[in-house]
């Protein structure tokens, strides 16, 4: 079964950009669950040149109403660099999955995964204290990533393949290059499934590619 889990970061973006609440981030999470996606996902940089904390804490809060109200139960999944500052505010929140992700200073975007070999030991301690409080962890990796084997010894309980590289080819017209790195994600998600990983995708996914 595959379940969509829609990223509002570019709600909080168009809001922050004129000021004020408009558009607000609640309504569209609402829509985007009433329309059938089955989680919500942000992402709060240090900067919070999109969601700010105040903004993770009223998703929490309208995801846990959302559900109440006996609808199908929604995921709540939190993206951040697997430093003391993001999992501080993962360990209060208690999303449903914590998506690790790598990150660069003055990134505009997330934009390469984890290679596991180097940066273990700074995953060793994020994941464990994540686990510690039940939360499921998701490790972001490029397609053919070496070492899968290590997310698997590190405490992982799924990766997210990076599709950027994918959704820009296709998007571009170059549907059959694409194909070729389309065929990369299934080979990485083969050896994910051997491991006993689960397996999420996302960046640039839309209603087309």
């Amino acid at each position: 079964m595959i379940h969509l889990s829609v990223n509002v970061n570019k709600i909080a973006t168009l809001r922050n950009s004129r000021g004020g609440a408009i558009p607000d981030l609640l309504y569209f999470s609402g829509l985007a669950l009433r329309a059938g996606a089955h989680g919500i996902t942000v992402h709060p940089r240090e900067d919070e040149r999109h969601i700010r904390k105040e903004d993770v804490f009223n998703l929490k809060d309208f995801l846990e109403m959302y559900n109440s109200h006996g609808n199908v139960d929604v995921e709540y999944n939190l993206e951040g660099e697997p430093e003391k500052r993001f999992i501080d505010i993962c360990l209060e929140v208690l999303p449903e999955q914590a998506t690790l992700v790598p990150v660069t200073p003055g990134e505009i975007t997330s934009d390469h995964g984890f290679q596991f070999k180097k940066d273990k030991e700074k995953l060793k301690p994020a994941i464990e204290k994540l686990k510690e409080k039940g939360i499921r962890v998701s490790l972001f990796v490029d397609a053919g990533v070496e070492n899968l084997y290590l997310a698997k010894e590190l405490g992982a309980d799924r990766i997210e393949l990076y599709t950027g590289p994918f959704a820009e080819l296709y998007d571009l017209g170059g549907r059959e290059k694409a194909f070729e790195i389309f065929q990369t994600y299934l080979q990485t998600a083969r050896e994910a499934k051997e491991l006993g990983l689960g397996i999420n995708a996302g960046h640039d996914l839309d209603h087309l590619n």
